[in-house]
């Protein structure tokens, strides 16, 4: 996200790797009660039931213990590198293409946001896997199913078929294309918008703000996408029945009529409290590792 020279391609995905686990580190625990949230039908009542983000939250460590709330990490960090690689490395890889294509010597506000969600629909193409088999591991009605992450992939594979890992593309394209859009698109913006920094302690208090406010307004565009692709991902493949949730805008029209508006943005909280500061995280620690290898490469 430097406007220096982009660094090669290794170099992204090293710092692509860094920013991502950082984060993931952090902000876990707040995906796993997205996920339980957006899962949980209208109709669950009892005392087993979320009656919010917090309730959710307790209840978990309560029933199930602390360490449920990193359960299923290990897919998303070892998606992390190829996710977060392909984010800035596409991004900057298309934001040339068009400028190239219309003609412009640099970025504008138009061009980031449809940079953004041309990077997003690529990235999906990397994460579709790792993001269902995380939200298989996620779902409590999975707990006793399988026994980790390697053990869901073989059973998913050999009950549903490999191309079941691929279940929810369509709704992840559209949740990335949303979100990197509102992502890519705000940090320009605000960048734009603040003073030139004049210290590097400046630019990554700069930093913080455009991928924090970049992480909030894409977090707002893309929950409802977010919460049709959790329940697609959740509904197993079965031979001969349709699912009730296949593709993204039929789904959302599925939950709007049975749920109303309000369930599109179940989970919202926890996620917009990961991905907003978690924006922020990412962007910070991608551009300090990608200005480390160019003092590195510089020195060399």
């Amino acid at each position: 996200m430097s406007s220096e020279k982009p660094l090669p391609f290794i170099y992204q995905f090293a710092a692509g790797a860094v920013a991502g686990v950082s984060e993931i580190l952090v902000m876990y625990p707040l995906d796993v009660v997205k996920t339980r949230v957006q899962l949980q039908p209208a109709t669950a009542k009892g005392p087993d039931a979320y009656n919010g983000m917090i309730d959710c939250f307790r209840k978990i460590v309560k029933n199930e213990g602390f360490g449920r709330l990193y359960r299923g990490i290990e897919a998303p960090i070892l998606m992390e590198a190829p996710k977060r690689a392909t984010k800035f490395a596409a991004n900057d890889a298309w934001g040339k293409f068009y400028r190239d294509l219309f003609g412009m010597s640099k970025m504008n506000q138009s061009l980031s946001i449809l940079t953004g969600a041309t990077a997003g629909a690529t990235e999906a193409f990397v994460v579709v896997p790792f993001e269902l088999v995380k939200i298989r591991l996620q779902d409590r009605a999975s707990a006793g199913k399988y026994s980790g992450m390697v053990d869901a992939v073989t059973k998913i594979v050999k009950s549903e078929g490999p191309l079941a890992l691929y279940n929810g593309l369509e709704s992840t394209m559209w949740r990335h294309i949303f979100w990197n859009a509102g992502y890519f698109g705000c940090i320009f913006q605000v960048r734009e918008l603040l003073p030139k920094a004049d210290n590097k302690t400046t630019q990554m208090g700069y930093d913080l703000i455009s991928g924090a406010t970049g992480g909030t307004v894409g977090t707002i565009l893309n929950t409802p996408l977010d919460v049709v692709k959790s329940r697609i991902q959740n509904s197993p493949k079965i031979a001969g029945v349709v699912p009730k949730y296949n593709w993204a805008f039929p789904a959302i029209g599925t939950v709007m009529k049975e749920e109303g508006f309000g369930a599109l943005y179940k989970g919202f909280i926890p996620k917009v409290l990961r991905l907003g500061p978690g924006g922020g995280i990412l962007l910070v620690v991608f551009t300090g590792v990608m200005d480390f290898f160019r003092k590195m490469k510089a020195e060399a």
